[in-house]
């Protein structure tokens, strides 16, 4: 995906996502795309809103439709009363998710290019499906070889979000291994989001 369609889908979200990667989106342009998107100020139905709100976990997280919705699926299975909850534990948790949040990537695009590529170890063993879920007490880190990246040492001089509660390196004086300390919940999300609106979305399609 270029950079210029990032933009613009952030711009016709009205914010930035820091999985789509470099910042600024919407410092020159803070309106919809469009010819007449500066003048436009649509009003928003409910089903819009609810679009807008899984729209943007679509595209942070940088999974497709079925993906997201196996997700949900699997969130309902584990904690039916509360699955918003556990489908935000689960996005967070996927391993190209924690290698973004760690800092060893710009974007989770990149993120997601590192593990696909064999450059990224769980426990010591490499990992190469992005998607994977990581238990609490996973330690992750880059291999040797990516480790000398100039994109990785980048990322990790420059990242794009701080360092989230639920992850932790292993010692101060080490950015080496990141240590995946709980279950995140919807509090660790890096942008804002109705959690509500993405429940009555898929409450009224049945998932």
């Amino acid at each position: 995906m270029s950079q210029r369609k990032k933009w613009k889908i952030q711009r016709a979200l009205g914010m930035e996502l820091p999985g789509l990667g470099k910042p600024g989106a919407l410092e020159k342009r803070n309106y919809p795309p469009g010819q007449h998107g500066k003048a436009r100020k649509p009003k928003v139905s409910q089903f819009g809103a609810q679009l807008r709100e899984k729209q943007k976990l679509i595209f942070h997280y940088g999974i497709r439709e079925e993906q997201l919705r196996r997700f949900v699926r699997k969130a309902k299975s584990l904690q039916p009363k509360n699955w918003i909850e556990a489908l935000i534990g689960l996005l967070e948790r996927r391993l190209d998710n924690v290698v973004f949040r760690l800092g060893f990537a710009r974007s989770m695009a990149a993120a997601r290019q590192l593990v696909s590529h064999g450059h990224v170890l769980v426990n010591g063993r490499r990992e190469t499906i992005g998607s994977m879920v990581l238990p609490p007490g996973a330690v992750v880190q880059l291999s040797e070889r990516a480790n000398l990246l100039e994109t990785t040492q980048a990322a990790r001089r420059s990242p794009r979000l701080s360092l989230p509660s639920f992850l932790q390196f292993e010692s101060a004086e080490s950015m080496e291994r990141g240590v995946l300390l709980s279950i995140p919940d919807s509090r660790h999300i890096p942008f804002e989001f109705n959690t509500n609106q993405v429940a009555e979305y898929y409450a009224k399609r049945g998932v």
